[in-house]
């Protein structure tokens, strides 16, 4: 059973349709990649499973029955509409966010000075945070989320903001929740991030369910049949159609009839020396734009 499951849930705002028929479900221990473009509709599902919104049709549930306090303080959420309170000190903000989430005085203030330590913000622990930069204040809400060790955390855009150094930090610290068994939902429009760190993806657009299942499966569901082919041989005078690739090799359209491991072989026993050899797997960013642009 899924830790947050979604089953046929649409929610109208006026004579918007903001979801239509949704289902799916997040597992445990899995990052969960939540897709689409803006206004697709996946902040609404995501308040929608966090009880903040409630569906006009449809259910959910939040470890397996309705979400209830008692569920949602095992659950926590960083909005992609960031909020926090500016002229309180950095560890303070923190202590207080962890107290609303049931921890004791005392230990609120040491997962503050363990998770700004954890994020590299120390030195800063007792400024405003109004004094911050973005990239830092952004690293201040990521902690909150993070400090009371959630069994699920929902993170909108956690990236936005930060520079590479930062972006590797919060990819590890995902990564991490993951080795010990927790699960994150992940909504975010960087695509090489969703391809390193999600097990399984929905991709919303306009309300409705587009794309959902392992992240594997769909990047090769979605791939051409071609092949990148390095090798010091002309492959045209083979007369094979073949182009140059970026990457420095021939890609190879094949034709239906044609597997790659099918083609491999042929050229073997052609005599061709090959040095790299490679089905073409389409990328998330190319599938998004495919899919939402109207394409295949």
């Amino acid at each position: 059973m899924g830790i947050l499951a979604y089953r046929g849930v649409s929610k109208r705002f006026g004579k918007h349709s903001a979801l239509e028929d949704v289902s799916l479900e997040v597992r445990p221990g899995e990052v969960f990649g939540l897709l689409g473009p803006n206004g697709a509709g996946k902040t609404t599902l995501i308040r929608i499973g966090l009880d903040i919104l409630r569906p006009d049709d449809g259910e959910v549930s939040l470890f397996g029955a309705a979400p209830e306090p008692k569920t949602l303080d095992r659950t926590a959420y960083l909005p992609e509409e960031r909020g926090v309170y500016r002229r309180a000190k950095v560890r303070e903000l923190l202590a207080y966010l962890g107290r609303l989430k049931g921890l004791k005085r005392t230990a609120a203030r040491t997962a503050a000075d363990h998770w700004l330590e954890r994020v590299g913000l120390s030195r800063v622990a007792d400024q405003r945070v109004e004094s911050l930069s973005k990239g830092m204040t952004q690293k201040v809400q990521i902690a909150a989320c993070l400090m009371t060790d959630p069994e699920l955390c929902v993170l909108d855009e956690p990236f936005s903001g930060l520079d590479p150094v930062n972006v590797a930090l919060i990819t590890s610290l995902i990564e991490e929740r993951r080795r010990s068994g927790q699960t994150t939902v992940l909504s975010t429009h960087m695509m090489h991030q969703v391809e390193a760190l999600c097990d399984r993806v929905a991709l919303i657009h306009r309300g409705r369910l587009v794309v959902y299942g392992q992240l594997d499966e769909i990047r090769r569901r979605y791939s051409p049949n071609e092949v990148i082919v390095w090798t010091a041989t002309d492959l045209l005078a083979f007369g094979v159609q073949a182009t140059l690739h970026r990457a420095g090799g021939w890609r190879v359209e094949l034709p239906p009839s044609v597997t790659p491991a099918g083609y491999l072989n042929e050229l073997v026993r052609n005599g061709v020396l090959i040095d790299r050899y490679e089905p073409l797997v389409a990328r998330m960013d190319e599938i998004f734009v495919s899919l939402v642009s109207g394409g295949r």
